[in-house]
């Protein structure tokens, strides 16, 4: 079984070079071919992989190179749901993002996924203690996005029903996993910004949230994610990674994990939960008593966001907080989300993120000696 997560690890998006993004632009203007660009995707990638080698890490991703967005183009790469543009972007702290969306268009299934090929090619890469990881977006994230109201009344003549939509995305994801599986993958993280809303309690009025609406959200969201993680053979691990929104070195909301604790961290059958706590905005600890028994916690308690250099000392005083609630052989560290969620990337430089995971890696190794 892969021993994933490692006590210093990332959630798995990077920084895109320049070259790289001139090569999409130029290839979404037509200046260059697919085949072109993906030359010089393949070259970013090999590239990123040896400094994640380099650098000491155990686990190794194409850093989402060959993506716009960390969610988008895996639900534009199922059958069925097609690109949109939407009336306005996503709303952030202060900005918005592009305004593309999804929308159904047929019967979704996850047959011959581009993410497959795109997951082989890190394979290649792998040696002894190094393991690749693929990233996609949960199951509960694509249910919300058919949900938006802006295209609900087109997707609701393709699925009038709700249910025959979650069983179609339960096994267009299983469909995924499996070739996944079939390609080498043994570390598989469904990153998950569904519960953004529902923590930040500011939101609950204009979505019409309550303590009982919540508990049905909730649990119509863990049963979803836990039908597509449920299982699989036992070598392969599949984690979560949880966060408040990640565009631009914004955020999109606010709100500690309490009201979503006693669902989503009881009852999601992961292996472990990456977690986001680099500022206030994350609340405390506490929500932590929820984890079951065994299960792993990634403290995100170093902030991708910022080129800010986080006190040792402080963080190691944080870590040893969090173990007063999941014990310290089940916790580990990482940045609070990846460094660039959608190809704009966050507002830093490559060295600023190569200089936080090392930062990253050195109180790992102080900590859990």
């Amino acid at each position: 079984m892969s021993n994933t997560p490692f006590r210093f690890d990332y959630v798995g998006s990077f920084l895109r070079p320049e070259y790289l993004k001139q090569a999409r632009s130029d290839f979404n203007e037509n200046k260059i071919s697919y085949e072109e660009l993906k030359d010089v995707e393949d070259r970013a990638i090999e590239d990123l992989i040896t400094k994640q080698k380099k650098a000491g890490y155990h686990c190794i991703t194409d850093g989402e190179f060959r993506r716009g967005w960390w969610h988008m183009d895996f639900f534009w790469g199922l059958n069925g749901i097609e690109k949109v543009i939407s009336a306005d972007g996503l709303p952030f702290h202060g900005e918005k993002t592009k305004p593309e969306s999804a929308q159904i268009v047929g019967k979704i299934d996850g047959k011959n996924h581009p993410f497959i090929e795109h997951f082989k090619f890190v394979k290649q890469f792998e040696e002894e203690g190094v393991i690749a990881k693929q990233t996609i977006p949960s199951p509960a994230q694509l249910l919300v996005q058919l949900r938006l109201p802006e295209f609900l009344e087109q997707n609701k003549k393709v699925y009038p029903n709700d249910d025959e939509l979650k069983r179609d995305i339960v096994r267009a994801y299983r469909e995924v996993i499996q070739d996944l599986y079939d390609a080498g993958c043994r570390n598989l993280q469904l990153d998950d910004c569904t519960w953004t809303l529902y923590v930040d309690r500011t939101f609950w009025p204009a979505f019409g949230l309550n303590d009982e609406k919540l508990k049905v959200i909730a649990e119509e969201e863990v049963e979803l994610n836990n039908a597509v993680i449920e299982n699989w053979p036992r070598d392969l691990v599949i984690n979560t990674h949880i966060c408040r929104g990640n565009f631009h070195s914004t955020y999109a909301t606010s709100g500690a994990y309490d009201p979503i604790a006693p669902y989503l961290f009881a009852k999601e059958k992961v292996n472990a939960f990456y977690l986001e706590y680099d500022d206030a905005r994350s609340g405390g600890f506490e929500p932590l008593k929820y984890i079951p028994d065994g299960t792993k916690v990634v403290l995100g308690l170093i902030t991708s966001k910022r080129k800010d250099i986080e006190d040792k000392n402080v963080i190691k005083r944080r870590i040893h907080e969090a173990a007063l609630y999941v014990p310290l052989e089940n916790l580990y560290l990482s940045p609070q989300c990846g460094f660039a969620s959608t190809e704009e990337g966050n507002i830093l430089s490559e060295d600023d993120q190569w200089a936080k995971l090392a930062l990253v890696k050195e109180i790992a190794e102080e900590v859990w000696k």
